[in-house]
């Protein structure tokens, strides 16, 4: 497909997105930059959103109690890189930060995650909207599919393929978050692992509206990568 016809195919994918999921993008992460090799600490920062409708001033980091913690960007579910750590002890946590000044309720947070054998199995998904100072559980606790392992219908995660459903964790109807200068989501596991163990992220995204089907989901992915590579 050439030029013209893949910027022509990303503009009908991106009307009939916005037609059949009517929400806002307020902020994504594709993960489409790696974490340099050998990078070690209780605390991370990735970065900024690179989708989305407002990036400016977002972040994901994260945190770790454990000095040791390696940082590592291995493949992610259809994209190339995805946020990796190990050394996960209770109440670690990944974090993503940004503004909704302006956009209306429900507000809605989507990511893909999983772990390796040995990787903290179980997570809940905290919020805060006054910049830190307290947190609120909106998701009490979840399980983190092992990508590939037998019975579980999965494979690896890699570069190409994208599995919409069984890695992905959606939590919607945030009315609170909407309309906010400050808010932060942590993805906190709720147990403690052997220090090998890793757990990774991908594909972190935050709407405004009405929510998106994983379908939609996917196809929002698509057409802003698109995007991207044209400009």
């Amino acid at each position: 497909m050439n030029n013209r016809s893949l910027v022509a195919a990303s503009l009908i994918t991106a009307g009939a997105v916005s037609m059949s999921a009517s929400a806002a993008w307020v902020a994504g992460w594709s993960m489409s930059t790696a974490v340099a090799a050998a990078t070690t600490g209780t605390n991370y920062t990735y970065g900024a959103a690179d989708l989305g409708e407002a990036t400016a001033g977002t972040s994901l980091s994260g945190f770790h109690a454990a000095a040791a913690t390696t940082w590592s960007s291995p493949a992610g579910n259809g994209s190339t890189y995805s946020l990796s750590s190990n050394n996960w002890t209770t109440g670690d946590y990944y974090q993503v930060s940004l503004s909704t000044t302006g956009y209306a309720d429900p507000i809605t947070i989507s990511f893909d995650q999983t772990r390796s054998s040995t990787g903290p199995a179980t997570f809940a998904v905290l919020m805060s909207v006054d910049g830190g100072a307290s947190f609120s559980t909106v998701l009490a606790s979840y399980a983190v599919v092992q990508a590939g392992l037998a019975g579980t219908g999965t494979t690896s995660w890699n570069t190409v393929t994208n599995q919409p459903t069984a890695f992905t964790t959606t939590v919607s109807g945030l009315s609170t978050a909407a309309g906010q200068a400050s808010v932060i989501f942590r993805i906190q596991s709720t147990v403690t692992t052997a220090s090998g163990g890793t757990n990774r992220v991908d594909n972190i995204n935050v709407y405004s509206g009405a929510v998106p089907t994983p379908g939609a989901i996917a196809l929002l992915g698509v057409a802003g990568l698109v995007g991207r590579r044209r400009r």
